[in-house]
């Protein structure tokens, strides 16, 4: 028995099998390709959309300055809600719990707040604090400034957008950290490294590559919420092409300007952060690798 069904397995040629032909795939291409072709056709013909106008505003100066300033408070606001995120991330994962929960209100409270509400607020600080100084006892004060001369609409930006961009980088620090197995600190201790050494070579390593994806997420979420500053009269992308379209009333054909740039400074730090996920996932897949052939040596 085990001598006929050898053969008949020698007598079968899978290079010339044939797949089974999938209908619905077929159909459901058939059906993209159809609703893609009517929105191109859509696109291109409608004259509604102005084309001239926008190839016109697309490399206007001010729309190019509007496009840069959102990349200024996005870089800032990442790195500055990044390095607080740090913080509040190991203070959630402190054992002295009045630093533990005072960062775990913090992150609850910015995370649940809206960021425009935050940024409105923040603008607005003058009305409840007008001016902001260093005191001694006796109401001496030492140095002092306006509110409304310090909070621009620049600096309220800044604060508010770090503050929550912070809360979220906060989460996903603390997930990547605890992604990393509690024997891999076990292991460097017992080896005699440092705390230091143990975070930096051993534990942060690892938690990069549960980092890294979110991480990239939240750059581009923030990307597009720079948007948002637009309401407290900041010259970020789309209060650049604002302007231009209540002055020449271009509405639909400058809103797709502003469309294109962040299609196409999204697209770049997607292909960016696909890169740093393969670096990071080297390793991995190298330790899986090793695994895997650590097993089949052992059976």
């Amino acid at each position: 028995m085990s001598l006929m069904t050898q053969q008949s397995s020698e007598q079968i040629d899978v290079s010339q099998a044939r797949g089974r032909v999938s209908w619905s795939r077929i159909l459901g291409t058939v059906v993209l390709s159809l609703i893609t072709l009517g929105v191109l056709w859509f696109v291109i013909t409608n004259e509604r959309f102005e084309w001239p106008v926008v190839w016109e505003y697309l490399f206007n100066p001010s729309v190019l300055l509007g496009l840069m300033m959102s990349l200024f408070l996005t870089v800032t606001a990442m790195t500055l809600g990044t390095m607080l995120g740090v913080v509040l991330a190991a203070g959630q994962l402190s054992d002295y719990w009045p630093y533990r929960w005072a960062c775990i209100i913090f992150v609850g409270f910015f995370r649940g707040v809206p960021p425009l509400v935050q940024l409105i607020f923040w603008y607005n600080l003058a009305y409840l604090l007008p001016r902001i100084s260093v005191t001694l006892p006796g109401d001496r004060e030492v140095v002092g400034w306006s509110t409304n001369d310090l909070i621009t609409p620049l600096t309220a930006a800044v604060i508010g957008l770090s503050l929550h961009q912070s809360a979220y980088m906060a989460e996903i620090i603390r997930a990547g950290l605890l992604s990393v197995d509690r024997g891999q600190h076990d292991a460097a201790s017992a080896m005699g490294f440092s705390r230091w050494n143990t975070f930096s070579r051993i534990v942060l390593p690892q938690a990069m590559r549960v980092i890294i994806p979110p991480s990239g997420s939240q750059i581009i979420a923030l990307l597009k919420g720079t948007s948002l500053v637009s309401v407290i009269a900041m010259g970020d992308l789309l209060h650049a092409v604002q302007v231009i379209y209540n002055r020449t009333y271009d509405v639909v054909p400058m809103l797709l300007v502003a469309v294109i740039w962040y299609l196409v400074v999204v697209t770049l730090l997607t292909l960016v952060q696909r890169r740093i996920e393969e670096h990071f996932g080297r390793g991995d897949a190298q330790s899986r690798v090793r695994a895997v052939s650590g097993k089949e040596s052992t059976t």
